[in-house]
């Protein structure tokens, strides 16, 4: 089981990560809401939870719960930029469709 993130995807967190100037990681989630079903949750951690799995991914420590991880099993997360708008965008192996703003997934 793993969640792996792309050079550029890596680069950013870490960017992120020396800016804030704490936490130990990324946290990558899902949470039950959006409009197919499950939308991703991304944010910085500063302590680890009982049930939180860890990755050493490029340098970057990526945080997911044990429940996340079986949606997230095998994602790729990367940094984007299209247009004028730049973020996260998965590629998640798991998911069968994606609502038309690719912010929600359904398994």
């Amino acid at each position: 089981m793993a969640i792996t993130l792309t050079d550029v995807a890596a680069q950013r967190v870490r960017a992120f990560l020396d800016n804030r100037g704490k936490g130990i990681g990324l946290r990558v989630g899902v949470k039950t809401s959006g409009c197919s079903g499950m939308s991703y949750v991304l944010e910085f951690v500063d302590e680890l939870n009982v049930d939180d799995v860890t990755f050493d991914v490029k340098g970057v420590t990526i945080v997911v719960d044990k429940k996340s991880l079986v949606y997230l099993d095998g994602t790729e997360l990367d940094y984007v930029r299209e247009g004028l708008n730049e973020g996260f965008k998965y590629t998640n192996p798991n998911s069968k469709s994606e609502c038309g703003c690719g912010e929600s997934f359904n398994v």
